[in-house]
């Protein structure tokens, strides 16, 4: 998956990490929608696959979560 691809599926990403995380997450799924996803990723950048993907978003909200002491 080629980092245009990402960027296309990011609000995707939030929005699948919203409907199975408990609604006091739901700030730290807002914030992260306020982040531009093409900073997230280089142009040149590239995951194995949509899960890849996935994970690294899953990632960014464990990060935040972690950050916001939620």
């Amino acid at each position: 998956m080629e980092a245009i691809e990402f960027v296309a599926n990011y609000e995707n990403y939030l929005a699948e990490i919203e409907q199975v995380v408990r609604p006091e997450y739901h700030p730290v799924i807002e914030k992260l929608r306020e982040i531009d996803p093409h900073d997230l990723v280089r142009p040149d950048s590239w995951f194995q696959g949509s899960a890849n993907a996935r994970g690294y978003v899953w990632l960014l909200f464990l990060k935040e979560k972690r950050s916001n002491g939620a």
